[in-house]
Parts: C-alpha cells; sequence; structure tokens
C-alpha cells in the first residue's frame, strides 16, 4: 500500500510487515501496547507466533486511496492454546461428531488475555468502518472455511461497536485494581478494612526482612544481562509446570526498543544472584501484569513484585487501572476487585449453533452468580464500595 490516490481496499496481510507501521500505529488508542505495530512485528520475527505454535498472522485491513483506514488484528487458529477463553469442549463436540472446528480466526492479541481495543479505527461515527471491516471478517470466515471467528478481551465500546445479533457474546471474571487519586500506598491501604490492611503489611515486611535487594528497570535502563535472568526465570516457571513458554528473550529485548518507558521490570536479587522477576507493560491509563518467575520461594515476594509494586507503580504515575492478569481470586485480599470480561463469537453454520447458545447463556448464569458471591467479599470499606 502507498500514500498515493487509489481505490478503497480490504485486504488480508500475512505479515504485519506488510501495513505501514505509522498508519497502523495511528489507529491505535491511548498507546495501548499490545498493539503497537512493533509488538505484534516482534512476535512474528522471533517465531513466538506462525504456523509452528498455531497463530497464523491473517491481519485485516480497510484502505482509501492508500491510507489506513481501519484494521483488525486476526489470526489463524489450529488450536486453542494461549488464548485464555475456553472453547476445548466445543471443539471436542466437533470432533466427535466427525466436523471440523479448526482452523477458525481469532481476533485477539497472541497469550494476552488483557482487555482493549480489537478494531482500529479513525474517526467512525457512525461505525461504518467497524460495520465493513466486520462484513468482510464474516466473508472471510465463509470463504475459508473457518468454523468461526472469536473476538477475545474487547474493551467495553468494541464490544458494543462488533456485537451483531448473529454473535454469541461470554462473559468472564478477572480482578483488577483502580486507582481513586490514592496520594500514597498507605493512603491506598487506609481505604480498606483492617484486617486486609494488617494482613498486606506484615507481607510486605515479611519481604522487607529477607534483605532481598528489588530493582524496578524500565526498558531504558533495563541491559541484556536483565533480560537475560528475567527470561531464565520466566522459562523456568514454564518448565517446572510442564508446559511451554510463549515469549523468548530476542522478543522481550526488541519490544523494550520500541516503547521503553512502557515497559516496566522489576528484578529481586539475592547474594547477588536474581532470584525472582515481573515483567508489567503500561499504556497511557492502565497497567498490565504480564509475566513472572522465581528460582526459590520466598514467603509473600509474588505479591510484593506482582501486585504491592504494581499499585505503589500506578499511584506514582497516575494509572487510573491495574490488570494484574487472569484468574486469582486471592488478588481480593490486596484490593482487587471483580471486573467482567467479554468475548464474542461468530460461528459458521453447523449442527452445534444452538447448543453453543445453550451453553453460553448457562454459562452466563453461573459467571453473573460468582461475580455476585466475590463482590460480597469486598476488602474495601462499606462507603467506597
Amino acid at each position: 500500500m502507498t500514500d498515493s490516490p487509489g481505490p478503497k481496499t480490504v485486504e488480508v496481510n500475512s505479515r504485519i510487515g506488510d501495513i505501514p507501521a505509522r498508519g497502523w500505529n495511528e489507529l491505535v488508542m491511548k498507546n495501548y501496547p499490545f498493539l503497537n505495530h512493533g509488538f505484534l512485528k516482534a512476535l512474528e520475527t522471533h517465531q513466538c507466533v506462525g504456523e509452528n505454535v498455531g497463530w497464523i498472522p491473517r491481519h485485516l485491513t480497510f484502505s482509501d486511496g492508500g491510507r489506513l483506514l481501519g484494521a483488525m488484528p486476526l489470526y489463524e487458529k489450529n488450536n486453542s492454546w494461549g488464548e485464555f477463553v475456553f472453547d476445548h469442549a466445543w471443539a471436542d463436540a466437533y470432533r466427535r461428531y466427525g466436523l471440523r472446528y479448526y482452523p477458525k480466526l481469532v481476533n485477539a492479541i497472541p497469550f494476552t488475555p488483557a482487555s482493549g481495543q480489537r478494531i482500529l479505527v479513525h474517526d467512525d461515527p457512525e461505525n461504518m468502518v467497524s460495520a465493513l471491516l466486520v462484513a468482510a471478517v464474516n466473508t472471510l470466515v465463509s470463504d475459508s472455511g473457518y468454523s468461526g471467528m472469536h473476538c477475545l478481551f474487547p474493551s467495553p465500546s468494541d464490544h458494543r461497536k462488533l456485537d451483531r445479533q448473529s454473535a454469541v457474546s461470554r462473559n468472564d471474571c478477572q480482578f483488577h485494581w483502580h486507582n481513586r487519586n490514592y496520594g500514597s500506598f498507605e493512603e491506598f491501604l487506609n481505604t480498606l478494612k483492617s484486617k486486609k490492611r494488617k494482613n498486606i503489611r506484615q507481607e510486605r515486611r515479611k519481604v522487607t526482612e529477607t534483605g532481598l535487594t528489588i530493582r524496578h528497570l524500565d526498558g531504558a535502563s533495563a541491559r541484556e544481562r536483565d533480560w537475560f535472568e528475567f527470561t531464565r526465570l520466566y522459562h523456568g516457571l514454564y518448565d517446572r509446570k510442564f508446559g511451554m513458554p510463549a515469549f523468548n528473550q530476542s522478543f522481550f529485548m526488541e519490544v523494550t526498543e520500541i516503547m521503553p518507558h512502557q515497559v516496566h521490570l522489576f528484578l529481586a536479587d539475592h547474594d547477588r544472584k536474581c532470584v525472582a522477576g515481573a515483567l508489567m507493560y503500561c499504556d497511557d491509563d492502565t497497567l498490565y501484569g504480564r509475566h513472572w518467575g522465581c528460582t526459590q520461594y520466598v514467603d509473600s515476594l509474588h505479591f510484593e513484585l506482582c501486585y504491592y509494586r504494581g499499585i505503589e507503580l500506578c499511584i506514582e504515575n497516575g494509572l487510573q487501572r491495574f490488570d494484574p492478569g487472569a484468574q486469582g481470586e486471592h488478588k481480593i485480599a490486596r484490593g482487587f476487585i471483580p471486573t467482567r470480561t467479554r468475548s464474542l463469537h461468530w460461528m459458521a453454520p453447523s449442527p452445534f449453533n444452538d447448543a453453543i447458545r445453550q451453553f453460553v447463556g448457562r454459562e452466563q448464569h453461573h459467571v453473573n452468580r460468582y461475580i455476585d458471591r466475590v463482590r460480597a467479599r469486598s476488602p474495601y470499606h462499606s462507603r467506597i464500595r
């Protein structure tokens, strides 16, 4: 694509590098890190995505006269790994009845359960570009034989844009922290019930008493050795759990160069050895906790690096929300509250469509009850719930 005048075009791109970086990034709101052109390109360059892992780029773009007006990050999937919206039961039902569930199409950020923008558009007050992109996706599903298209973790506004009568909408629950314009960590603690406040202070004191040194680095101050150590810790966690890590040192280092001030790395040292680390990213108003690893158990160190340091970072930098990642009711006692997440699913015609809608209806009932139940366990004083 060029900047010269030309026709309106919708294209499917098998490499993010085929899309102009500047035009793509101009469509990204609030500097959302996971849609940065460089972030997505680094995934491809360092083989975090591709046919070898079942995340095959199929990014959709809409241009008018060479100017990029809309886009969607799309991947063809041959598995359900790294999505965090679980459809294994659907895939198994298709398989048992001799139908193909894979390949499918996903509108998502690989291995990243962080809600955010999923449809990239310039000014689109009547959602005309959004509607055009959705129609193009539906055509792509039909023409390419995908079982469906799955939009994972859209922002509430993108959920409204993308929701259509034919889509099935699912909800789940994560736990996020919200900044009520706190002036300090102590001010935040004072909004909690006394038992929760006491517990957090005890946990932080335990870490202090170990004599660990905790370093906070951004992309400008982290060095190659720091990324080597963090990658070792992160990969070690997967080795112990018999899993496969999605990211590698080369990826981390390239992303650091692309957006140095949106990367936050916390490393804990003991006797000059790095024993634990946590990696976070931020945009204009939100901090995202992403990865953690350690070589030895230290009481409460996970809470210190993954939660309390992040909360302090939000307070110091005026960030309004901290999304520490998926799952974990233990976050409630530490100031995080239940937050609804969303996904949308357009399924190609199949005998299972009615069954999927019934499944989602039952699931929604259980998710609503769960959210109500955990809300009742709020750690905050009743006056600020």
